[in-house]
């Protein structure tokens, strides 16, 4: 059949579209012809070919009269003019022309009405056009029938490479960003997590612009006596430092595991669906991801036996960076729709690979802008082409591979929330304790679920605390059911002199990274990191 002239762009000419396909059929389109497997759960397991990670150093936005002035150039926004754009949307186009057939998914991202868009992406695998499906908010037959012109497209023809002769291109990989026409192209990677954080790069800069906070975090409510709403709880931090497990939290509503916006009503998720890191993924660690890899569900890179087609979630054969991909229906105790009211705690996680920061510490409102515009953390292997192991990294916002602003917009726009609504701030490491990495262990998940516990109990609002002399940080010291010694870090080592030797190392980094934010954050907020 000819193409509906409303599908998508005009010079798109395949003559037969598969468009918002029920998973079934995505199913049978991906195993047929890409060599997917279906698992005994009913998801498929797919490969994303040779990268299976973002690219960062790849990332390109068009620098345009209308916008450069409020564009955080440099290495996270590299430019392109907006004719090497147009090259590579032609070079995308050019290809999905070349196919039998493609996919095309619409649907939106924003659960607050108030701040939604329709987004539209046209690929060439089924399995891109099944795994948007599980990340956007999926439209009803009717709305779909009535959705019109989308706000934002994606070119998907990750298949194809860019040609690294045209100008700005750096290798055979592109993702180009273009807010003036509102699109994305993508070639040269086919991993799928390109097409999630290019929705949630261009919210990142449209939402600052409504007066909305754009935030990489997840989120989830309480419920309070009677099954009545209770309390929200925002977790920042990469991936890797456990928002995505620590929200799923069978006690709580999951409002969304990693893209929010916070507006004048309250929160709202920005996605439909999951994206979890599902390595050593057990039953009793994580039952409600665990659940909710079920038919429809994606599951990427992971590595499974052919012939009983069970998963074996230990191995790293072909990446760390294994995914499941999901509604985010599949969570048992999901709230839909994803929105919530204003937050009481907001939750900063970060995998300390130098094992010298305390499990939690409770933090005054300039330290919280201190440590949300250090973003400290430590890259996981996996998430990134290139990352083996562990490296200490500072990414501004928590989100600095995602930001178009400058990173003060959104620090300024978090204080004002935190001072308006009075929500009470907690820096919780993730990472190693007793000894960097290499010499110490990871904190167990088990404490950390405790400690998560503790702040949505109140239990820590006035718990006594060991303030060190080389961060300065409140380190809690008590918390039920967590041994003591290992909540304040250097009772933890077996040498004290080495945490101070280690602290005072990690100190320095923090000040070395917090002089490109000095001038616009203000004495005070200067004042409230290392000593």
């Amino acid at each position: 059949m000819p193409l509906p002239v409303d599908l998508s762009p005009h010079d798109i000419t395949v003559p037969v579209v598969i468009r918002n396909a029920p998973p079934g059929r995505l199913y049978e389109h991906a195993v047929s012809r890409e060599a997917a497997a279906i698992m005994s759960t009913g998801a498929i397991a797919i490969r994303s070919g040779a990268k299976t990670g973002r690219s960062p150093g790849d990332k390109h936005v068009v620098q345009a009269p209308e916008s450069e002035a409020d564009v955080w150039w440099g290495s996270v926004n590299h430019p392109i003019d907006d004719h090497t754009f147009l090259l590579n949307r032609q070079r995308a186009v050019d290809y999905l022309n070349t196919r039998d057939q493609i996919y095309v998914c619409d649907g939106y991202a924003g659960w607050d009405p108030s701040c939604r868009i329709k987004v539209r992406v046209v690929c060439g695998r089924a399995y891109h056009a099944l795994y948007m499906q599980n990340m956007l908010i999926r439209p009803t037959l009717d709305e779909l029938e009535r959705f019109g012109s989308p706000d934002y497209v994606i070119f998907n023809a990750g298949q194809f490479p860019a040609n690294p002769h045209t100008t700005h291109m750096t290798s055979r990989t592109s993702i180009d960003l273009s807010l003036e026409r509102h699109e994305q192209v993508i070639l040269g990677t086919e991993y799928a997590g390109e097409m999630k954080k290019g929705v949630f790069t261009y919210m990142h800069w449209l939402l600052p612009g409504r007066g909305v906070l754009s935030m990489h975090c997840s989120a989830n409510q309480g419920i309070a006596g009677d099954g009545r709403p209770g309390d929200v709880s925002l977790f920042f931090g990469l991936s890797g430092t456990g928002k995505t497990t620590l929200s799923a939290d069978p006690a709580r509503r999951l409002i969304g595991d990693d893209e929010h916006g916070w507006g004048d009503d309250g929160v709202f998720n920005i996605e439909g669906g999951c994206y979890a890191k599902c390595i050593h993924l057990t039953e009793r660690r994580e039952p409600e991801i665990w659940r909710a890899i079920r038919f429809g569900t994606v599951l990427e890179n992971v590595v499974y036996d052919p012939a009983t087609r069970l998963v074996d979630y230990e191995s790293s054969a072909v990446t760390e960076n294994t995914r499941a991909a999901y509604p985010i229906e599949f969570i048992d105790n999901a709230q839909v729709p994803c929105v919530g009211p204003h937050p009481r705690h907001v939750i900063f996680l970060t995998c300390d690979a130098s094992g010298v920061l305390p499990p939690v510490s409770r933090l005054s409102r300039e330290q919280a802008m201190y440590h949300f515009l250090s973003g400290y953390t430590a890259r996981v292997a996996g998430t990134e082409m290139g990352v083996s192991e562990p490296q200490a990294a500072f990414s501004a916002c928590f989100s600095a591979a995602f930001l178009v602003r400058h990173p003060t917009v959104y620090a300024r726009m978090l204080a004002a929330k935190l001072a308006r609504h009075e929500a009470r701030a907690w820096l919780v490491n993730t990472g190693w304790t007793g000894g960097g990495y290499g010499a110490g262990t990871r904190i167990d998940l088990g404490a950390t679920r405790r400690i998560i516990d503790a702040i949505h109990a109140g239990v820590l609002d006035a718990a006594p605390v060991h303030r060190d002399d080389v961060f300065g940080l409140d380190a809690v010291a008590r918390v039920p059911g967590v041994a003591e010694r290992l909540l304040v870090p250097h009772r933890a080592w077996p040498d004290e002199a080495a945490w101070e030797t280690a602290a005072r190392r990690l100190a320095a980094k923090f000040k070395d990274n917090f002089r490109a934010y000095a001038d616009q954050a203000g004495a005070d907020v200067v004042a409230a990191g290392p000593a």
